[in-house]
């Protein structure tokens, strides 16, 4: 006896729903293109019915893989972690599946990464920040892959680009502190090598501190690992150079989150002896005690426009224009206003 159940087929699902089978593989393909009411009985008829698209002849058929490939430094940070909620569903509404690859900070371990995710078969790329070892856009003019790049529109004319202007969110976030009374001012930011984003949050804060006539002391010029760990090794720094600024300028929360607890350990007040500032706005920043003064990006809003923007170039339709988004500051309570008096001791 042959119990061999048999397979729903499109055409099975289009007699279901009462459409063309045209039409029910437009619902499937590009949902966007199809009536909210013909969506909606196509796609129940795919749950009622248990539908699984044939992965190998859609892509045969349309000499599309329906995969886009996205990099990031790291998954070990919230900031990018919870990035990817957002591209995948808003990919996920367009009929594309989202490929994710890492390379924690290592150019070269990227290139094979990027490597990898190409081979295999994907429609786009989507890269974080600009700056990356020339033999990935070698590998991707090669294989002929449309690609966007995503996080920062810092040092780069690539038209393609969604993110911020870190140089300009640091410059902000410095001003700020500026404006609270403090003049003895140091910064924690990640290595600068191979990343435009540490680099460019670090000239921002320069930029700040140079138009108000401050000038920061070398020990205050800080550069550690993106991490919790990196944060509290700032703290430990600081207190081996034997004089605390009266703020630290983080270029992450990571690293701001360390040094709170870092602080914590060593009996340091924040912010009465020390304020720190940080830059994303993660979640644990409005859970800390005291709540992290800090840079809001628009992590969702960038999912959204680059899920968009990736498609649209895929499909030849793409704006040759950079987008810009806005960050703002979140204060919070790590930050103190300083009196004339403080700032001057």
């Amino acid at each position: 006896m042959n119990l061999k159940k048999k397979r729903v087929t499109l055409e099975d699902v289009a007699k279901r729903a009462n459409v063309s089978l045209g039409t029910a593989s437009k619902a499937l393909s590009s949902p966007n293109k199809v009536r909210e009411k013909t969506l909606k009985r196509v796609m129940d008829a795919v749950d009622e019915m248990g539908y699984v698209r044939n992965g190998v002849a859609r892509s045969l058929a349309s000499r599309k893989t329906w995969r886009v490939a996205v990099v990031y430094p790291t998954l070990k940070n919230p900031m990018f972690s919870n990035s990817i909620d957002s591209l995948q569903q808003s990919l996920l509404e367009m009929g594309y599946q989202l490929v994710i690859g890492s390379h924690e900070y290592n150019q070269k371990r990227e290139v094979k990464v990027l490597r990898a995710l190409v081979e295999s078969g994907v429609d786009g790329v989507i890269l974080v920040g600009t700056d990356h070892d020339d033999a990935v856009f070698h590998m991707l003019e090669t294989y002929e892959t449309p690609y966007l790049m995503m996080w920062s529109t810092d040092e780069t004319n690539y038209p393609h680009t969604i993110g911020f202007s870190n140089r300009q969110a640091a410059y902000g976030i410095a001003r700020h502190v500026i404006a609270k009374g403090h003049r003895k001012v140091a910064l924690c930011g990640g290595p600068v090598e191979g990343n435009e984003r540490s680099r460019q949050r670090r000239a921002g804060f320069l930029d700040a501190l140079k138009e108000a006539n401050i000038s920061v002391k070398p020990q205050w010029l800080i550069e550690t690992p993106f991490s919790l760990d990196g944060g509290r090794e700032a703290i430990m720094r600081l207190i081996e150079a034997g004089e605390l600024p009266t703020v630290m300028v983080c270029g992450t929360d990571l690293h701001a989150i360390g040094a709170i607890h870092q602080c914590q350990l060593s009996g340091i007040h924040v912010p009465d002896r020390l304020s720190i500032t940080g830059f994303d706005d993660i979640e644990f920043a409005s859970a800390m005690s005291p709540g992290l003064t800090t840079v809001r990006v628009p992590m969702h809003h960038i999912g959204v426009e680059v899920a968009r923007a990736i498609v649209a170039i895929i499909n030849d339709e793409g704006s040759a224009e950079a987008l810009e988004l806005e960050t703002r500051i979140v204060e919070r309570e790590s930050l103190k206003h300083l009196k004339d008096g403080e700032a001057a001791g």
